[in-house]
């Protein structure tokens, strides 16, 4: 975030600067930095964001993307206050070595909500690309712990389809 805070000051005398997060080498970054072998992360990820990241316009709207994160910002003291409140169920996986979102900022939503399951992984931004598996047992998990039973098919029930009519 730290990055941002000057384009979001002066747009114009910052775009320059901020142009590099949308250059391969940014793109590559944003899956191998904090990843402890980076051989692990296929290059697909990155090379199919590039792709269209350089799709005619996409620059121009994801410079409109970064520059309007600070309204984001401004509205954190809101949402901090919702959760405090309303203290909902919350799973926050997240990279140890994310460097746009460090773990300090995970650690701020044990402030407001105590109860919340907190997953500090061994990788960095893209937890995805290296930690799927494991991200979607948390998830399943999680999901079968906090949302009601509505009676639909659950991870592990049997599925039965009814057979097609006609």
């Amino acid at each position: 975030m730290q990055a941002l805070k000057p384009f979001w000051a002066n747009r114009a005398a910052n775009e320059a600067a901020i142009r590099g997060f949308l250059a391969l080498d940014a793109t590559r970054s944003q899956y191998l930095d904090g990843v402890a072998d980076v051989t692990t992360v296929n290059p697909d990820l990155w090379e199919l964001d590039q792709r269209y990241l350089e799709l005619p316009g996409r620059d121009q709207v994801m410079l409109d993307l970064l520059h309007d994160y600070q309204n984001n910002v401004k509205l954190y003291p809101r949402w901090q206050e919702y959760l405090r409140v309303n203290q909902p169920p919350a799973l926050l996986p997240w990279g140890q070595n994310d460097q746009f979102f460090p773990p300090d900022g995970a650690r701020a939503y044990l402030r407001d909500l105590p109860e919340a399951e907190l997953h500090l992984l061994d990788t960095g931004h893209f937890a995805t690309a290296t930690h799927d598996e494991e991200l979607a047992e948390l998830i399943a998990d999680f999901l079968d712990r906090c949302v009601p039973d509505t009676g639909r098919v659950r991870r592990n029930d049997e599925v039965h389809l009814a057979p097609r009519a006609g």
